[in-house]
């Protein structure tokens, strides 16, 4: 099996146990090539007129519909390319127009549901796909944290681009000493550090550097990350949890056990429509095939 599928056989084994029959699709698709993906910025464009722009420099694409559900219409598309091509081909990249984001990872800022004026909060922001995906939605009051310098600047060069601002911060998001001011958020996005395991056919070298034991460690960092954030949510407000995982151990169960502990905390139905959507987000998993990469998503919220 290791041969067959290209993977360690542990990681081979915890798939089957946990997918059973979807198991040879799901390490089938970790080894194909990924899809390159555009997000539209909405602030100065959409995503049919950016269509027809490629269309008019000789780039083939198409429409990806992510089904989101918002106001009591369907919402949001992406645009997948038939052939990658590298940013400089991308009419409007450097203006502003257009961001490379795989489809899975735009359900993130639309699950989030931010509004004018809010106090929204990215932890572990870097390189800033899904804070800037949040600041073209709505104008809030965005603080990013990093743990990392270099990465954060990767998200301020983004912000440039894009025309837009927030604050930016090198912390530790799974402690609140130095770096926040006791003010409470309205909204959260937690893009918690993970296995990846969701994304191994962008990082090949993901399944064979990962041991059994990282995933549990994962857990337990995911863990106490949650209950950092938690207290820095207002009454009523969201946190949206994400990992590019595809283990239970990461995802579901690190929920499970949270909901058990904050008595305070409910977990609320995904905002995606009836039919493909749903049937991909079960559990609030969305597993890697032709048009995405692998992500969980929880969407709580502070009762």
């Amino acid at each position: 099996e290791e041969g067959r599928y290209a993977y360690p056989q542990w990681w081979v084994d915890q798939v089957k146990a946990q997918y059973g029959a979807q198991a040879a699709r799901i390490l089938l698709a970790g080894n194909q090539h990924p899809p390159m993906t555009l997000r539209v910025n909405g602030r100065r464009n959409n995503a049919a007129d950016y269509l027809a722009l490629l269309t008019r420099h000789g780039i083939a694409a198409q429409l990806v519909a992510l089904d989101i559900v918002q106001s009591g219409a369907i919402q949001a598309e992406a645009i997948q390319l038939e052939q990658a091509v590298s940013v400089d081909k991308l009419p409007g990249f450097f203006d502003g127009l257009v961001s490379v984001q795989d489809a899975g990872a735009q359900y993130a800022a639309h699950f989030l549901d931010v509004h004018d004026g809010m106090r929204v909060l990215d932890a572990c922001a870097a390189p800033g796909g899904k804070s800037t995906h949040l600041l073209e939605l709505a104008d809030i009051n965005l603080w990013a944290v990093d743990k990392d310098a270099s990465r954060l600047a990767r998200v301020q060069e983004n912000l440039q681009r894009l025309q837009l601002s927030a604050k930016l911060t090198v912390g530790d998001i799974a402690q609140s000493d130095g770096w926040w001011d006791g003010k409470l958020f309205q909204r959260i996005l937690a893009d918690v550090p993970c296995s990846a395991s969701g994304v191994v056919r962008r990082h090949p070298d993901i399944k064979w550097l990962r041991r059994p034991a990282d995933i549990v460690g994962f857990a337990q960092q995911q863990r106490d990350i949650l209950h950092n954030l938690w207290r820095m949510l207002e009454n009523g407000g969201k946190l949206l949890y994400v990992t590019c995982s595809i283990f239970t151990q990461e995802n579901q169960h690190v929920i499970d056990e949270f909901l058990q502990n904050n008595k305070d905390a409910q977990q609320l139905a995904l905002p995606v429509a009836n039919g493909v959507s749903a049937a991909e987000f079960i559990n609030g998993q969305m597993l890697p095939d032709d048009h995405h990469d692998g992500f969980f998503y929880a969407l709580l919220r502070k009762q």
